[in-house]
């Protein structure tokens, strides 16, 4: 596997704050990678700091095994997407997407070859003419796309670029940047908030918390088995039940459980529990979601979370009787660490 971008103990602080603790990464060429986490997680500095954008404060920096640490945004032969997409409102979309290879001087006939391949890729060839005020959200973002793609740039940094479109648009997007990234077998960096998008797009997502990384996993990893009780309830349509177990018991209830020692706390997906089984608990709230059905059950002074098919909205339920797996139990310990 080759590498695309290196850290090795990289940080970066400002006076008292630390935004990245001293961090260990490697993300593989080829591929889609995102970054994940809550807002102030670290992850838009993580991407500066690839981009040269910001300067670590500690560590090393490789982009295809070439230290770049102390590179200039230029130097990195990086391209990247922003969430405003940031287009000449006074340029047509082909000088917008050109504009870059202008200023560096290429070739004529080489700016207009790269600019009706980007064209083409991206469906925007009968809009060339047009003003960015003439397209609506989603053209524009396809403008911003083809400018970085025709830097034919080995690495493709993007920072939140779908946030600003409504949420249809947004899903259409994830797809065709999607399949954009496999056909052209681009190296992607994604900054997200959004699971959904994540889950959606990633070969590898990396989570973030608090400035370090939680745990760095394909979507199916960090679904099924997810290393923290964190990562458990960031990742995952319905937040995973977390359910403090007291004497062998789900606490506040009789509801007895085969918990391995050390365990504070099982996890179950919503999603992972069904209406048969041995449980039998009143029910809180039904919530109607289409094709879901979101029921929260009373254990004691815990609520446990239920996904339905949505056609059960039409029955009256009071009691609800649940089960689950055993193989869909996670277990963590104290420190919130999984078991």
């Amino acid at each position: 596997m080759t590498a695309a971008v290196t850290f090795e103990q990289v940080s970066k602080t400002w006076d008292a704050t630390t935004a990245l603790h001293p961090t260990d990464l490697l993300l593989p060429a080829g591929q889609f990678s995102v970054l994940l986490g809550p807002s102030g997680c670290g992850k838009t500095t993580t991407l500066r700091l690839l981009a040269g954008l910001e300067t670590a404060s500690t560590g090393r920096i490789e982009i295809f095994g070439r230290d770049v640490t102390t590179a200039s945004p230029s130097q990195r032969g990086v391209s990247m997407v922003f969430q405003n997409y940031a287009l000449f409102p006074h340029l047509s979309v082909a000088e917008n997407v050109v504009f870059g290879l202008r200023v560096r001087k290429f070739p004529k006939a080489d700016i207009a070859s790269r600019l009706q391949r980007a064209l083409r890729l991206l469906g925007l060839e009968r809009y060339a003419d047009r003003k960015p005020s003439q397209l609506s959200g989603g053209q524009q973002q396809r403008v911003a796309l083809a400018r970085a793609l025709v830097a034919d740039a080995r690495l493709c940094l993007m920072d939140e670029p779908l946030s600003n479109l409504d949420a249809q648009l947004r899903q259409e997007m994830r797809h065709e940047l999607r399949a954009l990234q496999q056909e052209l077998e681009l190296t992607v960096v994604y900054v997200t908030h959004d699971q959904t998008e994540a889950m959606s797009m990633a070969d590898q997502v990396v989570l973030l918390r608090e400035g370090s990384i939680e745990q760095v996993a394909t979507p199916f990893d960090i679904y099924r088995t997810p290393r923290t009780l964190f990562a458990a309830q960031f990742i995952g349509s319905s937040r995973m039940n977390i359910l403090r177990i007291e004497h062998g018991c789900i606490a506040g209830t009789e509801i007895r459980v085969d918990a391995p020692p050390g365990a504070v706390s099982l996890g179950l997906r919503p999603e992972d529990i069904r209406l048969t089984g041995p449980v039998m608990l009143a029910l809180a709230k039904a919530e109607f979601m289409g094709a879901d059905l979101l029921l929260s059950a009373r254990a004691g002074d815990q609520l446990i979370a239920v996904r339905a098919e949505g056609k059960r909205a039409m029955e009256d339920l009071s009691i609800v009787n649940l089960g689950w797996d055993n193989a869909a139990q996670h277990w963590f310990d104290a420190q919130g660490k999984r078991i």
